[in-house]
């Protein structure tokens, strides 16, 4: 059916589906069926996960290479990195909100469990600014230097993650699951490099 393959390819369609589930928490936390602790929860999980499906891009394209999803992630985890930080920003603007007085906000900020999320949205920041072909082309060869700080945002949001968690065990999960596709990624790009020499 070309239509379902023309809707899945749309930009728009994508748009909608990745930020669905913000516009749902947010309601539900706008009326009082969803509580803070739980959108601060749902918001940072939904912002984690995106990043990896970003991250993820480039290991299953070395594994499944010319596979049609390999080439759908590849082509579409800009916005995938760009929906992390909306996110991101998300669980920022809902945890500000609660928190409401500066003086605690700025006192809480030093806290290496905060410190560390404040520190992976600002780097989120950066990389969803420049995460358009303008930038691209604006920053040429250092574009690619500016993006794999996403490698540190990603060990900065982990930590945050384990160390606001009562239970820390899904966040070591996740940093598991994403370091098996990272390690993947070196072997398989050092592989290809040793068969080329």
């Amino acid at each position: 059916m070309t239509w379902l393959g023309d809707l899945l390819r749309a930009r728009l369609f994508l748009w909608l589906v990745l930020l669905l589930p913000g516009l749902v928490i947010s309601w539900r936390y706008a009326n009082g069926t969803m509580f803070y602790g739980e959108v601060i929860h749902a918001t940072g999980e939904w912002s984690i996960r995106l990043m990896m499906l970003a991250m993820a891009a480039t290991p299953v394209m070395l594994a499944l290479p010319g596979k049609v999803f390999s080439r759908w992630l590849m082509k579409n985890r800009r916005y995938f990195g760009v929906a992390s930080f909306f996110y991101a920003l998300l669980h920022t603007v809902v945890y500000l909100d609660k928190t409401a007085l500066l003086a605690d906000i700025i006192e809480e900020a030093f806290a290496p469990e905060y410190l560390t999320g404040w520190i992976a949205t600002l780097i989120f920041a950066v990389l969803a600014a420049t995460s358009n072909d303008a930038s691209v082309r604006w920053l040429k060869r250092a574009w690619k230097a500016v993006h794999r700080a996403v490698y540190v945002a990603a060990i900065l949001a982990f930590a945050h993650w384990v160390l606001v968690a009562f239970n820390p065990l899904p966040a070591i999960l996740h940093i598991a699951i994403l370091a098996a596709f990272e390690g993947y990624r070196v072997w398989k790009l050092a592989s290809i490099r040793a068969a080329s020499t």
